[in-house]
């Protein structure tokens, strides 16, 4: 089984590089490696691997995830999708043990993602090194090799994950209806569940989670997230992302009242500076 792996960016040329270089040491090489430059203020240019690149663009205003990964989808060759974030480095087994399991099994498989400090391999790097520094997730338990079945679909990241490319079309890929930034992948996990998909957690070999900036809650992408969090509602009856909707409240930005969300105004400067995660 070939295995196509996909990452779609804007803007973060240093995390793609590094993900780029974890590629290059894989044990065993992708069949090729799609990128999807969702408009970056330079464009991506990659250099000359052993494995193929492409890098296709988009001129969608925003961050359309879910877009950008179904164009990413349509562009592969491979029998197996691996979709990285570009913010990940993937680990040197990370291709032929998921590729592996994926023709052994028609799952959704997720693995395994350790974070790394502000420091962590911002230039050379080690494998070994970044595993001594890595920390794991503190929700998402994976086992030590192998893989368990997780029966929650809200626990489906997009982070790292693997799925047969026949699979992916059947399942219509990414809901495009869900636009910018939240939720569309909780859709995906679901809908995957629905069509009686497994979702494994593989374990084993995975990948480096690179640092950057982020906000808790996501005060930045507070529009997106209401809106998709409506969508959501209206076709699974729960609400996704509760704890930053329940953070957004608790901050006056939005009102909650049964099955109804209300955006009541944006963050000020100052809310966006509070919400920002300061590394340990």
């Amino acid at each position: 089984m070939s295995l196509s792996v996909l990452t779609i960016v804007k803007d973060r040329s240093g995390h793609l590089a590094q993900l780029v270089e974890g590629l290059g040491r894989s044990q065993v090489p992708p069949r090729e490696l799609i990128i999807v430059d969702m408009g970056s203020r330079v464009p991506v240019v990659v250099e000359s691997m052993h494995f193929p690149v492409h890098i296709l663009r988009l001129t969608q205003a925003g961050l359309p995830l879910a877009a950008a990964r179904n164009a990413a989808a349509r562009s592969a060759s491979g029998d197996t999708l691996l979709f990285l974030d570009v913010d990940c480095i993937p680990m040197h087994r990370l291709i032929d043990t998921i590729a592996a399991l994926a023709l052994d099994k028609d799952a959704l498989i997720c693995a395994e993602v350790l974070y790394l400090g502000p420091d962590d391999a911002r230039k050379d790097w080690d494998e070994g090194d970044l595993m001594a520094r890595a920390t794991g997730h503190p929700v998402r338990q994976f086992p030590a090799r192998g893989f368990r079945v997780e029966e929650n679909a809200g626990l489906f990241w997009s982070l790292v994950f693997a799925i047969r490319r026949s699979r992916f079309s059947a399942l219509g890929g990414f809901d495009e209806a869900f636009t910018g930034y939240g939720a569309e992948d909780t859709d995906f996990g679901f809908r995957a569940k629905q069509a009686g998909l497994p979702l494994l957690f593989m374990g084993g070999a995975g990948a480096f989670h690179q640092h950057h900036d982020s906000f808790d809650p996501p005060v930045q992408q507070l529009a997106d997230i209401v809106r998709n969090a409506r969508l959501f509602y209206q076709r699974w009856k729960v609400w996704p992302m509760e704890g930053w909707l329940a953070a957004f409240k608790e901050m006056g930005l939005i009102a909650r009242a049964g099955d109804r969300i209300t955006l009541l105004r944006q963050p000020t400067i100052d809310e966006v500076a509070q919400a920002r995660v300061r590394p340990d």
